[in-house]
């Protein structure tokens, strides 16, 4: 799952807020193997603001309908907010990675039952702004598989496909950078939920803190992670250095399947 970021703000960097050059990122990232071209109009960032549904529609619509209509690899959208997964998914998109799914939004998951869509329930706690106070757990990846557990079950209910739903442990959301760690080593234990687990740990800062590097020179950092998450039942990777991490990643399924 390719990385393509339609905000003034993102913490990596690589916001693309001219419609010409995102679509031309998304077509290179194709081009480097990505399966999935994730798209976002809001920076969840540590702190962010969060803007206004209209606004985060006029940025990632025009993006999401150029997109489809140039490839026909699957489009998600990162969002929370309902009128934005609707919007997104009139425009073409097939999937919801929703970067709030716990607890998520039963208007949200209406949207996505309607059009049929996938969704990625990512565990998170508070907003942006707050998440980092809100790092106390009991058990970090006992707590976050609960809190998960509770999500999918609503999609259930809710009347979405269980083969429609995936998991995503959140990583950098609500938790520390050992937390981080604690998490992709213990991977395997998200496999009681039932449901495919997608890790994002590209560039973020966990990465920095553990090398004492800056967000740009993170690659190797991020290699690293993904190489342990996949060895550990990951099964879709969201990463911003397509190119790289899709070698990492072809590398690492060679050797399970040896």
């Amino acid at each position: 799952m390719a990385i393509l970021n339609v905000t003034p703000d993102s913490f990596s960097g690589d916001g693309q807020l001219d419609v010409r050059s995102a679509v031309s990122r998304a077509m290179r990232m194709v081009r480097e193997g990505a399966d999935i071209i994730d798209v976002g109009g809001e920076s969840t960032r540590p702190g962010a603001e969060r803007i206004a549904a209209k606004r985060e529609v006029q940025r990632v619509v025009p993006v999401i309908r150029a997109i489809v209509k140039q490839t026909g690899i699957p489009v998600s959208v990162d969002t929370y907010k309902p009128e934005v997964a609707q919007a997104a998914l009139d425009a073409g998109a097939s999937i919801v990675n929703v970067v709030r799914g716990t607890p998520v939004s039963t208007r949200l998951l209406q949207v996505v039952k309607r059009f049929g869509a996938a969704v990625v329930l990512m565990h998170m706690r508070g907003t942006p702004r707050t998440m980092q106070s809100r790092t106390a757990y009991r058990d970090v990846v006992q707590d976050i598989v609960d809190e998960l557990k509770k999500s999918v079950e609503k999609c259930r209910e809710t009347g979405i496909k269980k083969e429609s739903i995936l998991v995503d442990p959140g990583l950098g959301f609500a938790k520390t950078a050992g937390q981080n760690l604690e998490i992709i080593r213990r991977l395997q234990e998200f496999r009681v939920l039932g449901r495919p687990v997608l890790i994002g740990p590209s560039r973020k800062s966990f990465i920095g803190k553990t090398l004492d590097l800056t967000v740009e020179k993170r690659l190797i950092g991020t290699a690293a992670v993904v190489a342990a998450s996949v060895m550990n039942g990951a099964q879709i990777v969201r990463a911003h250095d397509v190119r790289e991490v899709k070698q990492v990643v072809t590398m690492v399924d060679a050797i399970l399947a040896a």
